[in-house]
């Protein structure tokens, strides 16, 4: 990293790599580092650590347990813990659900969900996506309707979410539901707390090319939910959904994985030989390498804008649009040219390599075995978190008033 930092900084830096070699496991490392599938369990033991280290909701403020960083010091945190190969934090409850709980959340709901969120007593996952509402997420078919019987005041639930990442892990889901279906459609949704193990959700896994099942369907069939869980006021919830959507959108750009991963890059393309020579002295090839670096390193000074932005509680706008734009065409790019680096040898898909207990014999270079399966599960960047092209129109919308 190039960047100029403070004598402050740099001491804060040597403070997290020192954590980052005492405390992250060598066996989660080289499975990060090998772009192979991580278990629950490995998920949960990291985000165990940090938070015992108070470092695991980085971003909340101090009156809510976190550790009040600046936004260069989150900065620096993500990108030694990419370079070191320590697993990307879930995001769901810690960076998605409990921003919006700070901010929208009554004090029963912060003191109730935000320490089981810190412990891992709760799994979230996230229901916005629907079969006919992805990228026009205003159009959420799911309904709630509210009642009061001898049971208490209540929502009852039906409909459908997709495209549910990690929701086969999770016991509570955050959701998007139509309250008022007279309402225009931004103005009738609510937002709602589900947990997973009421009677009536139904979990469907999504197979994806790898062969995971990293992604879900999850059904919804007179499901009873207290009306204490609704988070705000009731049809306010598209309010909610895009201030939750702007951390989702600056976390897709995955600036440090992508610092992670150029190297992992550079060092394909210097072993690897094309007609005699290595692959990063080739002129085409090259000339590659060298533009997504030079992308990379403008997509750091930006990625401190638009984390500067959320300092002391102000939400990014068309900045976290711009972010991810740039951070999944980059990380693509990458993971193309390991693709290519590795030439012939990414053909084969064996789907147990995935697995750190893989015994098969390596074919090719080390990176082999999970480029293929890498290139096309990160083939979604560009979907989810609300399309490119849908970020293009905010973008059109916010800063060029079109």
């Amino acid at each position: 990293m190039d960047l100029n930092f403070t004598p402050e900084e740099q001491a804060f830096r040597a403070e997290v790599q020192q954590f980052l070699k005492d405390k992250l496991p060598a066996a989660l490392a080289a499975k990060v580092k090998a772009g192979q599938r991580l278990s629950r369990e490995d998920q949960s033991e990291w985000h165990a650590l940090l938070n015992e280290r108070g470092w695991y909701a980085n971003h909340w403020p101090e009156a809510h347990d976190g550790p009040g960083w600046t936004p260069v010091q989150k900065f620096i945190f993500d990108n030694e813990c990419a370079l070191a190969g320590g697993p990307r934090i879930v995001p769901f409850g810690v960076n998605m659900l409990g921003p919006v709980l700070i901010k929208y959340g009554n004090e029963q709901q912060k003191s109730h969900w935000l320490p089981r969120i810190l412990s891992g007593e709760d799994w979230w996952c996230q229901g916005y996506s629907e079969p006919g509402a992805g990228s026009d997420l205003a159009s959420v078919k799911t309904t709630a309707v509210r009642g009061v019987d001898a049971g208490g005041d209540h929502y009852i639930v039906n409909g459908q979410k997709t495209w549910t990442t990690q929701g086969q892990h999770a016991n509570m889901i955050f959701c998007l539901v139509r309250t008022d279906r007279e309402a225009r459609p931004q103005a009738g949704i609510s937002f709602l707390l589900i947990d997973m193990n009421t009677p009536g959700v139904e979990i469907r896994p999504i197979r994806t090319l790898d062969g995971d099942r990293e992604v879900n369907e999850v059904f919804f069939t007179d499901v009873r939910v207290p009306a204490e869980n609704l988070v705000g006021e009731e049809n306010k919830g598209w309010t909610y959904a895009k201030y939750l959507l702007t951390y989702e959108r600056t976390g897709i750009a995955g600036v440090g994985f992508s610092v992670a991963s150029l190297e992992k890059l550079k060092a394909v393309a210097s072993r690897v030989q094309r007609n005699g020579k290595p692959l990063d002295q080739d002129p085409q090839f090259a000339q590659r390498l060298a533009k997504v670096e030079i992308d990379l390193e403008n997509m750091k000074t930006t990625n401190l804008r638009v984390i500067a932005a959320v300092a002391g509680g102000g939400v990014p706008g068309a900045e976290s649009s711009m972010l991810k734009i740039r951070g999944t065409e980059i990380r693509q790019e990458i993971l193309s040219l390991i693709r290519r680096a590795v030439g012939p040898y990414a053909l084969p898909f064996i789907e147990e390599a995935q697995y750190s207990d893989y015994a098969g014999a390596p074919v090719g270079p080390k990176e082999a075995a999970t480029a293929a399966a890498n290139y096309f599960n990160y083939r979604k960047l560009s979907i989810f978190g609300g399309s490119n092209e849908i970020q293009k129109n905010i973008i059109s919308k916010m800063i060029l008033g079109l």
